[in-house]
């Protein structure tokens, strides 16, 4: 009796499986949902865009030519002497390019001072107080290095003396005014932060000189200055 009351359970639970894996079969196929690909971080791009000032520091180096009065050969000398100022610009950038203007000042009365010797031995000196520019700038951003050039106008504050053969002098000071032309790299230290370095040339061209001193009461002469700067600097930008 316990027996049969046993295989009959066993053949209740076997046929209840069945049951079962037949049910199963015919349900649909659950999809898994598909997998989503993590979201890949990309920084910022790098703005130039914006006001900024900044300050630099960098060496000079000067060249002047004289014409002497009594053979007309030139007597040339050269200068080479530190500089420091500060500069501020404004840049707008599209997509890689980026256009600019900015204007800078440099101090240079410290270093940037040269004298010569005319045919009878009169002793010429010049000295560059200071130099300016104004300039456009164009550039090609590759996010944070900026690779730009620049273009304009110059000036330059110029000291210029005669001491002659009696220790007698006869001195002027003016500001001559010509053409600057330059190149630069600039890197992006953060977004508002900027470090850069540039190579500027000047170019004066020649002015005409007067002096006058008791043994040289009529001293006329020509001289050209020409004025090369390396200049390494900071900018901090107000932009976004």
């Amino acid at each position: 009796m316990k027996l049969r009351v046993f295989v009959g359970g066993l053949v209740l639970a076997a046929g209840t499986g069945l049951s079962l894996s037949a049910m199963a079969a015919d349900l649909p196929v659950r999809v898994a949902p598909p997998t989503v690909p993590p979201v890949a971080y990309v920084s910022p791009v790098y703005n130039w865009s914006g006001f900024y000032v900044g300050g630099h520091l960098g060496g000079g180096f000067a060249d002047s030519s004289w014409s002497d009065p009594f053979t007309g050969a030139n007597d040339t000398f050269n200068k080479l002497g530190f500089l420091g100022g500060g500069q501020v610009g404004a840049n707008l950038q599209f997509n890689a390019l980026v256009l600019g203007v900015e204007g800078d000042f440099s101090w240079t009365g410290l270093g940037l001072k040269g004298s010569g010797t005319d045919s009878i031995g009169n002793t010429i000196a010049t000295t560059t107080n200071w130099t300016s520019t104004v300039t456009g700038r164009v550039g090609a951003a590759f996010d944070r290095l900026l690779v730009y050039g620049k273009g304009g106008v110059a000036f330059a504050q110029d000291n210029s003396s005669l001491t002659d053969l009696g220790g007698n002098n006869s001195s002027t000071t003016f500001m001559r005014t010509g053409w600057t032309a330059g190149a630069g790299l600039e890197y992006g230290l953060s977004q508002n932060w900027s470090a850069k370095i540039e190579y500027d040339y000047l170019g004066f061209g020649s002015k005409a000189l007067n002096f006058s001193t008791p043994l040289q009461p009529a001293y006329t002469t020509n001289a050209n200055l020409n004025v090369q700067e390396v200049k390494a600097g900071l900018n901090f930008r107000f932009g976004p």
